[in-house]
């Protein structure tokens, strides 16, 4: 029984390794390419036999600031995604108001809003604000862009938690804030943590709002540091690809810390 059984899913595990072959090839090849010195990533070597760190050296030197910048805009971008995104949340999942379903019903049509209209549609009021070539305009543009997202996101998760939870807080003397950061907040962690890390990468790999809002080399984050990098290293990819390696690292090591908190967002076993 389990022979057969075995025989029976191996075409689909060698089906699922070849996908995965498929897709975690261009990771291994942008790696591959950092650690040899090649003039470009077309003509380098299946195998990193010669090799050499001279291109994250230069990736450090050079692309240091974009990095800094980056993580700036993103942990920035969180934090105010959060702080707005989760009351918000906690309100429409709480009290029933008339026009609440109206308002979620907007939320869900700027996420169909390509972000490259948004983007234009900021340039002239950044302009009036003085928000140009500004790490805190970064931030507010990427804000706006996540806010919905995160709001549709934790409000589903807290419109599950038990009305009951809350009410016997009130009944013990809490106000609405004391039963909201005491009892909901910390429910709600797998759904903050999940909201958190799509802003983070959102944010992270933004390339629309840094183009359109962003003109000097002093504000300037990894992905369009990285556009601008092909063109003045086109005839060394080792540093191009040590770039690309160092921009994955933030967003592969929050993936790996926070996938237990997306595995379990659901509210299935949060609630005890």
């Amino acid at each position: 029984m389990n022979t057969s059984s075995t025989v029976r899913r191996l075409p689909m595990t060698v089906l699922g390794i070849a996908f995965l072959a498929v897709m975690i090839f261009p990771v291994y090849w942008m790696v591959n390419s950092s650690l040899q010195a090649s003039s470009g990533a077309a003509t380098t070597d299946f195998f990193p036999i010669h090799l050499t760190f001279s291109g994250y050296a230069t990736a450090f030197s050079e692309q240091g600031p974009n990095f800094i910048t980056s993580l700036t805009i993103a942990l920035g971008a969180v934090v105010l995604t959060l702080l707005v995104a989760t009351p918000a949340a906690y309100g429409l999942s709480r009290f029933r108001s008339r026009g609440a379903n109206a308002f979620v019903l907007v939320l869900l049509v700027t996420q169909m809003i390509p972000a490259m209209v948004i983007a234009n549609a900021l340039y002239p009021l950044f302009n009036s604000l003085n928000l140009l070539n500004n790490v805190f305009g970064l931030i507010l543009a990427n804000t706006a862009g996540d806010i919905p997202f995160a709001v549709l996101l934790i409000r589903a998760f807290m419109g599950s938690i038990p009305r009951a939870l809350v009410e016997a807080a009130l009944v013990d003397g809490a106000g609405n804030f004391r039963a909201f950061v005491s009892i909901v907040v910390p429910i709600s962690k797998n759904a903050i943590v999940t909201a958190a890390l799509f802003t983070f990468l959102r944010a992270w790999s933004d390339f629309l709002f840094a183009l359109t809002l962003t003109s000097t080399p002093e504000v300037r984050p990894i992905t369009l540091g990285i556009y601008d990098y092909i063109n003045a290293n086109s005839e060394d990819w080792s540093a191009v690809m040590a770039t690309a390696v160092l921009a994955s690292i933030p967003a592969g090591l929050l993936l790996i810390f926070a996938q237990r908190y997306i595995a379990s967002g659901a509210i299935n076993g949060a609630i005890k």
